[in-house]
């Protein structure tokens, strides 16, 4: 029954919510390393599916619901509130087919989900410019002011960037009304930091760190292929994935990783 049952609610559903909770929890992941990280994520999103639809029932088979959260409770993690001081909330949030309206959203659901009142830190990851079109600050700017407004409500701490050269990280930083904590750089793109960006990271206080992650994290193919094989002949080219948050939850004292999993939202293109 799983498998179908599974595959009506999805074809009813008008938006998707995926969350795989702490993947530290998961026996089977742990045991295997992926790669790279684009393999981490379609082989959490794709245990999630298959573990999610193996327990869906006849009783919600007959349900229609416009938002289906998809998520396994075992793996699911609050943090403890007298725990709070004492850990770090990280997140890196991929803009992948939807607007900066989005952001809102997915600051929510990981509170919600980790049950805490805000995040510590979210870097943020804009959908990829068009080819042969280089980043801007203007492309930057409605996502940086929603992430602004969610400092100001108290619903982040600080908020950073990703793969800004000194040029663009100048520009937006005298622009914004909230300065960037951190600017990420990419491994591959270059093993050394540029010299330039370090000076003005140092002169402005921002913290440069490094990350392994690729310009897409989640495309939309690759959603829909993971969708496929979790869930059999469903019409997976209909849903498009909109954001993709990754968390973590460090004990600051010492350095580790307590809680890391993903949270994705997608919406089935009625059309």
């Amino acid at each position: 029954m799983g498998t179908e049952g599974a595959r009506a609610l999805l074809e009813r559903a008008g938006t998707l919510t995926l969350q795989t909770g702490n993947l530290l929890n998961w026996g089977c992941l742990r045991k295997k390393c992926p790669a790279t990280p684009g393999e981490e994520v379609q082989d959490c999103i794709q245990k999630t599916l298959t573990e999610w639809s193996a327990k869906i029932g006849h009783d919600q088979n007959q349900e229609t619901l416009e938002v289906l959260e998809c998520s396994v409770a075992q793996a699911m993690e609050k943090i403890n509130p007298e725990e709070r001081d004492e850990l770090k909330v990280s997140a890196k949030l991929f803009i992948v087919g939807s607007n900066s309206s989005s952001i809102r959203d997915a600051v929510d659901l990981a509170c919600s989900a980790l049950g805490v009142a805000q995040l510590d830190s979210v870097i943020i990851v804009p959908p990829p410019v068009e080819d042969g079109t280089n980043l801007s600050l203007e492309y930057l700017q409605p996502y940086w002011k929603e992430l602004e407004s969610l400092v100001q409500n108290k619903k982040i701490v600080a908020i950073g960037t990703s793969d800004l050269d000194k040029t663009l990280l100048e520009q937006l930083y005298l622009w914004a009304q909230v300065k960037p904590s951190s600017n990420q750089v990419n491994l591959a793109s270059c093993c050394v930091m540029p010299p330039d960006l370090t000076a003005f990271a140092k002169e402005c206080d921002i913290q440069l760190l490094t990350h392994n992650d690729p310009k897409e994290l989640l495309c939309e193919a690759s959603f829909q292929e993971v969708l496929q094989k979790s869930i059999q002949n469903m019409k997976a080219n209909k849903w498009i994935p909109l954001w993709l948050l990754r968390y973590s939850v460090i004990v600051k004292s010492r350095g580790i990783i307590k809680s890391k999993g993903y949270i994705i939202q997608a919406k089935r293109n009625a059309s």
